[in-house]
């Protein structure tokens, strides 16, 4: 079942608006991946608990533009894999799948993904790219 529509508060501008799009979209992805608090938390940057208890609450808040690209490499790692495989289970468990291709190096892409550093994420979102033809 979708989930109901809520109504916008009256303030919101774009950036809130973009914020709240971003993490909905973020913790949607780490709840088909089956994503630890202490994944996300890397991911996103090494944020503290209540940082991320506060995004998981979805308000209309301006993220860093840092956050942002953080995101959007997640969501392209994300349609990669689903364009890669043909059920959304299989593109799900690969995420978490060792490989000893570069630049993972024997870990999953998750782990690699969770050491942190944006260069982690952008990494790995090439190479999935490059992996399903688009570079």
């Amino acid at each position: 079942m979708a989930e109901p529509l809520r109504k916008l508060p009256e303030t919101v501008d774009n950036d809130a608006l973009r914020g709240h799009v971003a993490l909905k979209g973020f913790f949607n992805i780490c709840r088909e991946w089956g994503c630890t608090q202490e994944e996300m938390m890397q991911m996103l940057g090494g944020i503290s608990r209540s940082t991320l208890s506060k995004y998981q609450k979805l308000p209309y808040v301006r993220l860093s533009r840092d956050t942002l690209e953080r995101i959007s490499y997640i969501l392209g790692i994300y349609k990669s894999l689903r364009v890669m495989y043909p059920t959304a289970e299989r593109a799900n468990r690969r995420i978490r799948l060792a490989t000893t291709e570069v630049p993972f190096s024997g870990a999953s892409a998750l782990e690699f993904m969770t050491r942190g550093s944006m260069k982690h994420l952008m990494l790995a979102r090439r190479y999935f790219d490059a992996k399903r033809g688009w570079a």
